[in-house]
């Protein structure tokens, strides 16, 4: 009868008189032995715990094998062993002094009848002279019946089969089990646990008589026993030529197939040309741009690309004021010639008409805005004609602030200004080529967005596409690029796109009633108008300052939203051009790898003329890597033949080592 337990068990590999042991499969299909209890051994305690103690005893010893699993509480007690740790289960059972047999030969009896020990301990006589002494306990009362050793004292079981096996198997020619065998309530010296000292079991001793009498010349006669014995021992394990052999194939197929892999590995990369990236695809020769989006952001990145969509359609915008600062009562001017001051901020484009989104306070600032910039214009003239000292001029400007005014040429006019806007790379203070000419034609005032709708005088300019400001929300993550310049000299400073990946940390109601949201990092001072990109490139919200904190840095974001209700009030649909969507299609193409569809598009953005110079440089990136596709060795199809054979050759292996295991397992 199969065990019960956690495994499949398919077939019996050895039997004895106290038990028996088992292939068995695991829910994961592995192979494991499993040593059982069994009989009227399973139902005595002794043999129970000398059962369990063997097994950890085993599992204890230098070298022996350990069990992966066990219930010695079960009404069978077992414990499984892997399959690769050989003649576990005979080693458990030979410690117990009943060593396992195959499953084939005849049955030997229950060990109900003829190998259990007796209920009750009986002291064992010490013989003299050779004659056994009596088998009468220490009570003067004679025993059940039953030898100590669970054997008749004629050395025959209740079967009429004398126990006897080879040598060095525990059981003696007498059909005692040695000392090992526990005798109820008397468990061997070994059954304890270990306790690291080293257990010697002591010789076994020859079983009392029955009834005291005379010693006899030798063995009992059995009369019911053959001429022939039985139970023939266990044949010689049989060489395992062809499983060294299998093992043998099997490594030789591993290491040709590993030797191959190495030496096509090396010659391939020795005839491969180098990877398309970054460095080795964008031309020596850098872009008029200044801008180069893979230097900002993990080449072709999510960053990158959303960079590449949007930068084209950012600008650098600058606004020039002239005006003159006058006595607030009287009119009378604090200085005979104008003063002028120019603000420098950024903004993007966002129709093919040429309609400009930037900063509020940067082209159209309120009066005490203005008013202060102009005083602290003048005071540096001052400074510079040694009329006033570095160290006075926020004072001078202070005490001047609340009585002064800015005013146009006459009086009542207010002064006069001009809007500038470059792409690209720009220069500060350029009023001619490249720099376009502009006018404000729509603001919207500090706490409602601090935004301005710009018209340039040139259509046809590169767009960005509008988003939707549901990407903004506390720890949300957004790209946000503006212009920077890192010149000491901010009069003629060179200015150009700057980016950050930075998270969105909190939302802010107090600077008006537009929400804002925060940013945990900043870009420079004339960022403020620059934008904030979601993954694809399109605007999610607008740079401004945070006049709560932070030092007045443009670490605040207006959303997409007061832009777009800007855009309404103006009658303006933002919309991208033709050129646009060429160049986003072009975009695609390079980022997934289309060189040629790349280039073809790319190209035609670039000789359009509208100023996208980023086309021109993923052009020459998208053709560095098509020429290096071509200009790459046509690959052989011998990897594919070698790997086919030795994949092959290695199936055959399995297959010859699989084969000689199961006839191994078959002839247990």
């Amino acid at each position: 009868m199969q065990p019960e337990g956690p495994y499949r068990f398919t077939e019996a590999s050895g039997v004895c008189q106290v038990g028996s042991a088992w292939w068995a499969v695991d829910s994961q299909d592995r192979l494991l032995t499993v040593a059982v209890l069994e009989g009227a051994a399973a139902a005595d305690q002794p043999w129970r715990e000398a059962f369990t103690n063997a097994a950890d005893t085993l599992a204890q010893t230098p070298g022996g094998p350990r069990y992966v699993n066990a219930d010695f509480a079960a009404a069978r007690p077992w414990v499984a062993y892997p399959a690769e740790v050989e003649n576990a289960a005979d080693k458990l059972f030979g410690l117990l002094g009943m060593p396992l047999r195959s499953p084939h030969l005849e049955p030997v009896g229950d060990l109900a009848t003829r190998a259990m020990p007796a209920t009750t301990p009986v002291a064992p006589a010490t013989p003299t002279s050779g004659v056994p002494s009596s088998a009468v306990p220490a009570s003067g009362q004679p025993a059940s019946g039953v030898p100590a050793s669970g054997v008749p004292a004629s050395g025959v079981p209740a079967s009429g089969v004398p126990i006897s096996g080879p040598p060095g198997s525990g059981i003696p020619s007498s059909g005692v089990p040695v000392s090992g065998a526990p005798s109820s309530g008397a468990p061997p010296v070994w059954a304890a646990h270990a306790t690291g000292s080293p257990v010697v079991a002591t010789p076994p001793a020859d079983p009392p008589a029955a009834h005291p009498g005379p010693a006899e010349p030798g063995p009992p006669h059995d009369p019911f026993a053959s001429p022939a014995r039985r139970i023939q021992p266990s044949p010689p394990p049989r060489p395992r030529t062809g499983l060294r052999l299998g093992v043998a194939a099997l490594a030789l197929a591993v290491l040709a197939a590993g030797g191959g892999l190495a030496v096509w590995a090396v010659t391939r990369g020795a005839d491969a040309p180098p990877p398309a990236g970054p460095a080795g695809a964008f031309p020596t020769a850098t872009p008029a741009a200044g801008f180069r989006p893979w230097s900002q952001a993990a080449p072709y990145s999510a960053q990158e690309r959303a960079l590449a969509t949007a930068a084209p359609g950012l600008v650098f915008v600058e606004a020039v004021f002239n005006g003159y600062l006058r006595d607030g009562r009287t009119g009378a001017l604090l200085n005979p010639t104008p003063v002028t001051f120019q603000r420098r901020c950024s903004g993007f484009v966002v129709d093919p008409a040429g309609h400009v989104l930037t900063n509020g306070q940067c082209v159209a600032p309120d009066e005490p805005v203005a008013r202060e910039r102009a005083l602290y214009t003048l005071g540096r003239i001052l400074v510079a004609g040694k009329k006033l000292t570095p160290g006075a001029l926020d004072g001078w400007v202070r005490s001047r602030t609340a009585g002064t005014r800015f005013t146009g040429r006459e009086p009542d006019r207010p002064p006069s200004s001009q809007v500038f806007v470059q792409l690209n790379q720009a220069t500060g203070g350029l009023t001619g080529t490249p720099a376009i000419a502009g006018e404000v034609v729509r603001t919207r005032a500090a706490d409602a967005g601090d935004l301005a709708l710009v018209k340039v005088a040139r259509p046809d300019l590169p767009g960005v596409e509008l988003g939707d400001a549901a990407a903004l929300t506390p720890g949300g993550v957004v790209v946000v690029a503006g212009y920077h310049t890192v010149d000491a000299d901010f009069r003629d400073a060179t200015y150009t796109l700057r980016s950050k990946t930075v998270q969105v940390t909190a939302t802010d109601t107090g600077q008006g009633t537009v929400p804002l949201f925060r940013i945990g990092d900043a870009i420079g001072i004339y960022s403020h108008g620059g934008v904030a990109l979601d993954p694809a490139g399109r605007v999610v919200g607008v740079l401004t300052n945070d006049r709560s904190g932070a030092g007045g840095a443009n670490r605040a974001v207006v959303p997409v939203t007061a832009a777009r209700e800007l855009l309404a009030e103006a009658g303006v649909a933002p919309t991208l051009g033709d050129a646009d969507r060429l160049y986003r299609r072009g975009l695609d193409a390079y980022f997934t790898g289309r060189d040629a569809t790349a280039v073809s598009q790319l190209d035609a953005v670039a000789r359009g003329g509208n100023g996208n110079e980023l086309a021109e440089a993923y052009r020459r990136s998208a053709a560095d890597r098509q020429q290096l596709t071509a200009a790459a060795p046509e690959q052989s199809n011998l990897p594919t033949v070698l790997f086919s054979g030795l994949g092959g050759a290695l199936l055959a292996a399995l297959a010859i080592g699989v084969v000689l295991l199961a006839r191994r397992r078959s002839r247990r």
